[in-house]
């Protein structure tokens, strides 16, 4: 029989420099106790280990064979429960504050090579062109394929300012890439905005940290004050934000609903089976709501995105999102590590699992490359083209502020396809519910 006190860290694909796409966890201190352990099973391992001392080529130290045990058995039941010795639990508690060294980029362990959850804004992996989806199967000379996550991770870290390559499997392409990045400390900036026109605010939020949802109220209410009249509508955009504090994530789904569930969990003890309301105030009282996501969309991004689509108040736009539901409890050992563990599965209000599964978006956009046809420069003829028309007064300001607007328009259409069409989306929402007002 073993005790153990576990005092458990509240994540959702908490960030790291290089990460392991974490869970939800459950802030609690309590007592756990093992079933009798299997004598058969127990007597195997001790023989195993009996073993290796004895006639493995090399002398392998005690700690470190144990080491190996624990983390194949806790490897052994999913992708995302794992043990983490004392560098990497404390590696995953500065992750949440924002400021971290690595190269940026939220990984997981999919059929023996490390894959590609999210690049993180502004970071090294995304600067050097990484891509949700990606396979990273060498490390420098390294071959992925027989390493854990962690040896992985601990291989993509390093001095900041020193190179790494990574070969990467990425769709679409015909042989691997080598993709040279320089480590740094990364500072992440959880929440950027700005207007898109006149009245349609955006706001993108890379990864949910303790201040995000502050910071989000803050950026809002900022856009706000720009327009006279208020924001006539917002796009949210959690495209490749790979998750963080689960706090995070449900304050922000409530900072848009009245009432009702944002997200719940369950799992085999009661402990592990939590709900989370939403509170009475939208702060953007009822304007309307686009919600972009895509594969890089994952844990806390999941839970927003679920939480709005259920309660009808926002459209989600872009792509299927990642499918990380699982709950991961985070327990330290009286050693200074700690054991991830996959304890419940999160549910979105009406009672969806996304584990596996993702959201589906209501408006499926591709994000696409469009250019000008440079094969027609036919200019339409209207009315202000022709020689000598009238005035109507106001003709100076009003063709400098059309052109200004189609230029800026232009620009987003080959920048962000998906951006664009969330913003067309949202003035139409917008002249409708003027219409219905007038």
């Amino acid at each position: 029989m073993i005790k153990m006190r576990a005092t458990q860290l509240v994540l959702v694909g908490a960030i790291l420099g290089v990460s392991l796409t974490l869970g939800t966890s459950v802030l609690a201190t309590r007592d756990k106790t093992t079933d009798i352990l299997p004598l058969e099973q127990m007597r195997t391992f001790t023989d195993v280990f009996a073993r290796i001392k004895n006639d493995y080529v090399e002398e392998v130290d005690d700690d470190e064979l144990l080491e190996y045990a624990i983390r194949g058995m806790l490897n052994g039941l999913d992708p995302h429960s794992a043990y983490l010795n004392t560098e990497e639990f404390n590696d995953l508690r500065i992750g949440t504050t924002g400021e971290f060294g690595g190269l940026g980029i939220e990984v997981s362990m999919e059929d023996g090579f490390v894959k590609v959850v999210s690049p993180i804004d502004d970071t090294p992996a995304q600067k050097a062109g990484m891509q949700s989806g990606d396979l990273i199967i060498r490390l420098d000379d390294t071959p992925v394929k027989g390493l854990s996550l962690n040896d992985a991770v601990k291989l993509m870290r390093g001095k900041p300012g020193s190179n790494i390559i990574l070969t990467v499997i990425r769709e679409g392409e015909d042989a691997p890439l080598k993709v040279t990045i320089k480590r740094a400390v990364i500072k992440v900036t959880s929440v950027r905005s700005r207007m898109l026109d006149d009245s349609i605010g955006y706001v993108r939020i890379s990864n949910f940290q303790t201040k995000s949802n502050a910071d989000m109220v803050k950026a809002i209410r900022a856009l706000q004050k720009e327009n006279a009249d208020g924001l006539g509508g917002l796009v949210l955009d959690l495209r490749n934000n790979p998750g963080g504090v689960l706090s995070g994530a449900v304050a922000i789904s409530d900072a848009f609903l009245n009432e009702g569930r944002i997200v719940f969990t369950d799992g085999r003890e009661e402990s592990s089976k939590l709900y989370y309301d939403a509170t009475n105030g939208d702060i953007l009282d009822g304007a309307p709501l686009v919600v972009l996501v895509n594969g890089g969309s994952a844990s806390a991004s999941e839970i927003v995105a679920g939480a709005i689509q259920d309660h009808g108040r926002g459209i989600i736009m872009g792509n299927k999102t990642f499918g990380k539901g699982s709950v991961q409890t985070i327990q330290d050992l009286p050693g200074g590590g700690a054991v991830k563990l996959t304890t419940a599965r999160y549910y979105t209000p009406s009672g969806r699992s996304i584990q596996a599964q993702g959201i589906e978006p209501d408006i499926e956009t591709k994000q696409v490359t469009l250019t000008q046809n440079e094969g027609s420069d036919f200019t339409p003829l209207t009315e202000s083209n022709l020689s000598g028309h009238l005035s109507n007064g106001d003709d100076e300001e009003t063709e400098a502020e059309a052109e200004e607007a189609a230029n800026a328009e232009e620009n987003l259409i080959e920048q962000d396809y998906q951006l664009y069409e969330a913003l067309n989306l949202l003035k139409g929402l917008t002249i409708l519910n003027s219409n219905k007002a007038g």
